[in-house]
């Protein structure tokens, strides 16, 4: 059905729920690239104003992609909770941006509806918020998972170690690992993403992560980041697979680009279960052990985007993440470059909006604050977005070595920014690890990095 809002006299049609969306979107380079964002500014006033006035309910009836067409679409149909959705099914979108923001709305209601909220209503409730809007809802959610250690409890922030080496150079790899390690990085998980996605080159890499990992007892887990259907071969071959990964997008499309569908991420989370390598499990959820990324732009990249702009693809993303209970997932938000997210600005925005969508639907968040040398970005940007999500209550961060990924070649966060968002908010490590960390002498109980740990050097590193 078509929408419409009159500002000053002039009338603004929308031939579609897919339409308004877009049309209300904050402005960013992949919509425009797509010939999908707002005409002008006040075009894009009136959809918003126009989403504003639209009921809830009305998601349940206009699915921006049929139901028939696209398996995403009816995952998340088949799994919206009805029941749920009857405590909030009376609001317009701009009152339910209200019911967000008031008081009486604890983390324990948000929790309580989660199942409720389609990921488009999550999508379009974003579209209306400013940026302190977005942190203080995230802010309320807490979402814990665990695996090796627990990750998510408020007044924790967690990080992903990524030590990334362009030839998948053991004494490379070996090196930032330590160096991470030394700062208190790795709580999240130590993840690899590997220099070639070949069966043999992925069980080394897990065999090495877990041999140090046994040898110093580190409260952690690990993660070569490979295909999924490389994943599985590997388990069956025997490999101590901890976490199993994949990028997904928002619609079948995207999904067949990445050389996946629903069917195979059960076939990895099945074979992830077989392994039972946890020591932690979340009540009624089931094992924590998948990791997803995703990122605005995957599905315009792909051609795979079915008219639907690109903050709401990645929202259907996390239709698809929350699926499967994962342990982890990451918005590499800034990754895939300026033509989806062209500047600074952009970047924040869409970093914050993913956040917050990610975690209003129940989802352990964490983001890859980052960009690529030819966006209109510098490291300022990045530091305002990472200062930001210490505020929005974030669930982990990058820790790169000297926030420069050689092997992936673009701009992350440091080692240095994890003990930077600790000390300026309070925020302590995952329990476990904290626990480790001071028995290593590499923490005092203040958070305060020793001058001597009981970490090996890099050759005993490698002994392990």
């Amino acid at each position: 059905m078509p929408y419409r809002h009159t500002v000053r006299q002039r009338v603004y049609y929308f031939a579609d729920l897919k339409t308004l969306l877009a049309k209300a979107s904050p402005a960013r380079s992949g919509d425009v690239l797509a010939n999908l964002a707002a005409s002008s500014a006040e075009e894009r006033v009136a959809a918003q104003m126009a989403v504003a006035n639209l009921p809830l309910a009305e998601f349940r009836n206009a699915l921006v992609i049929p139901y028939e067409e696209d398996e995403v679409s009816r995952l998340i149909a088949d799994t919206h909770d009805q029941a749920v959705f009857g405590e909030i099914s009376h609001l317009t979108v701009g009152g339910f941006r209200d019911w967000l923001l008031e008081y009486q709305t604890t983390p324990q209601t948000l929790e309580r509806v989660r199942w409720g909220i389609t990921p488009e209503m999550a999508a379009a409730v974003a579209k209306l918020m400013r940026v302190q809007d977005l942190v203080a809802v995230a802010a309320k959610c807490e979402v814990v998972t665990s695996f090796r250690n627990t990750l998510g409890q408020r007044g924790h922030l967690a990080t992903r170690l990524q030590p990334n080496h362009p030839t998948d150079d053991f004494r490379g790899i070996a090196a930032s690992l330590l160096d991470g390690l030394r700062y208190g990085n790795g709580d999240a998980v130590i993840g690899i993403n590997p220099a070639t996605d070949n069966v043999p080159k992925v069980i080394g890499l897990l065999k090495m992560l877990d041999h140090v990992r046994q040898k110093y007892d580190i409260p952690t887990q690990t993660c070569v980041l490979s295909h999924i259907t490389t994943t599985i071969e590997a388990i069956n071959q025997g490999a101590p697979v901890d976490l199993v990964f994949q990028s997904i997008g928002g619609t079948e499309a995207t999904n067949a680009s990445f050389g996946i569908n629903l069917s195979i991420l059960r076939e990895g989370y099945q074979a992830g279960c077989s392994l039972q390598r946890w020591t932690l499990e979340q009540a009624g959820t089931g094992p924590n052990l998948m990791y997803f990324e995703t990122g605005q732009g995957s599905a315009l990249s792909a051609n795979a985007h079915h008219q639907v702009d690109q903050q709401t693809c990645e929202a259907r993303a996390y239709g698809v993440a929350r699926a499967f209970s994962p342990l982890l997932v990451n918005t590499v938000v800034g990754f895939i470059g300026p033509e989806y997210l062209y500047n600074g600005k952009q970047i924040i925005r869409a970093g914050l909006e993913d956040h917050f969508c990610g975690k209003l639907l129940g989802l352990p968040m964490g983001i890859d604050i980052c960009y690529t040398n030819h966006a209109e970005a510098d490291q300022d940007d990045m530091d305002l977005l990472l200062t930001l999500m210490g505020c929005a209550g974030c669930n982990f961060i990058m820790g790169v070595p000297g926030a420069d990924d050689i092997m992936l070649h673009y701009q992350s966060t440091s080692f240095h920014d994890a003990m930077y968002l600790r000390q300026l908010f309070g925020l302590r490590p995952a329990p476990e690890f904290e626990a480790w960390l001071q028995k290593m002498d590499i923490f005092d109980n203040s958070l305060r990095l020793r001058s001597a740990s009981r970490l090996p050097q890099l050759l005993d590193l490698l002994d392990a």
